[in-house]
């Protein structure tokens, strides 16, 4: 019986994708639910399992064509068997399975797999491996490269990063963006995360960071000023009476931003797991397209990478988004003393057309007030 295998559903949002690597040649045996193919779409690589065991007979399509939901791109046939291995090639290594972000580099810097000592669970190659394979290499081989250091390499831009680029453009073109500052003493924030992280992790499995305070302090915000939630469509303010607060999460394939939905209703030990599920899933490319769709405010976070300012842009159709920064001892003055305090430099850049500037300044002050003194986080004063 053979099986026609098509590209699936793909959300309103997503026209097409392109067909990023075939796992399996034709002449293959293939397993029920194996991957077949890696799909990518302008925010996800999509997996196309195999509905039932078989072999592939067709493969339509080769790598970077464009495709469409529904579209066939490979026929296998369940009921041929597939040939016994011949003797010889009974102790051949299995070809490794490689994560869309271990793929990209092999194919990058022309890596066999195979070669790459592999550290992750079950033999699996990780993309740490790789960068510590590339930093070992023999030293002949770095000297192929021509004198200088001034070699160039031309690589089709990915999907996802056109997109971020289209998006960052009409961020800029079709907003009256501006962005506020202001700084936050943690003090009282580490206090209570020192005081009880241990019984937390203990308790609920997961670390308590510092994200859940601020997302925690961000949808609070967001009850008192309504507007900083809303979005333009035409000449209509739509107002959202839910929190789904996107988190920006840097791979190696550009930003993505999963969305935690219903955030008011998630609890601190919640919104931890969600944090550690979604960088797990994008850093291996597992997002869903379900997990990047929507969102009603953004938080960014560039202090992991050591930022100490920044501007972040908006995330279009969301009016607001809220960049947080390294969170650094310094000086300041409580009660006429100067004390050394963890602060923090936080920004807001927001669409001008729909928030005014004292809302967008209240909404940033009302964090901070928040944060620095967490207990009203729990009153809601």
């Amino acid at each position: 019986m053979r099986i026609e295998i098509s590209v699936p559903p793909l959300p309103e949002s997503v026209s097409d994708a392109k067909l990023l690597d075939w796992h399996k040649n034709v002449g293959e045996t293939v397993g029920k639910g194996e991957n077949l193919v890696d799909l990518e779409t302008d925010k996800v690589v999509l997996e196309v399992p195999a509905p039932e065991d078989g072999v592939v007979v067709e493969v339509r399509g080769g790598k970077g064509d464009v495709v469409v939901s529904g579209q066939p791109i490979a026929v296998i046939d369940t009921s041929v068997r597939p040939a016994a291995p011949a003797a010889s090639a009974a102790t051949e290594k299995p070809a490794p399975v490689l994560s869309p972000a271990v793929r990209r580099l092999v194919t990058e810097h022309a890596l066999d797999p195979a070669v790459i000592p592999a550290s992750g669970r079950e033999g699996r190659l990780t993309k740490q491996d790789v960068l510590d394979f590339l930093e070992t290499r023999p030293a002949a081989e770095k000297a192929r490269l021509p004198a200088g250091g001034r070699s160039e390499r031309r690589v089709p831009m990915s999907r996802l990063r056109a997109r971020i680029a289209e998006r960052m453009l009409e961020a800029q073109h079709r907003t009256a963006t501006l962005t506020t500052f202001n700084e936050v003493n943690l003090q009282k924030v580490f206090d209570i995360r020192n005081a009880h992280k241990a019984r937390f992790e203990q308790q609920h499995g997961i670390k308590l960071g510092f994200m859940s305070f601020f997302i925690k302090a961000s949808v609070e915000t967001l009850r008192r000023f309504p507007i900083v939630n809303a979005s333009l469509e035409g000449e209509e303010i739509v107002y959202h009476d839910y929190y789904d607060i996107g988190i920006a999460v840097s791979t190696d394939r550009g930003l993505v931003v999963p969305i935690l939905r219903d955030a008011d209703r998630t609890d601190f030990a919640g919104i931890e797991k969600a944090i550690a599920e979604f960088g797990q899933k994008a850093r291996s490319g597992k997002l869903s397209l379900d997990e990047l769709s929507g969102g009603t405010f953004t938080i960014t976070n560039g202090g992991i990478f050591g930022s100490m300012l920044s501007t972040p842009i908006l995330n279009p159709p969301q009016s607001a988004i809220l960049g947080m920064h390294a969170i650094k001892e310094r000086p300041v003055v409580e009660d006429g003393q100067i004390v050394i305090r963890p602060m923090i430099y936080l920004a807001l850049s927001y669409d001008h057309r729909l928030i005014d500037g004292r809302d967008a300044v209240s909404f940033l002050f009302t964090i901070k007030e928040l944060l620095e003194d967490p207990v009203r986080l729990m009153l809601a004063v």
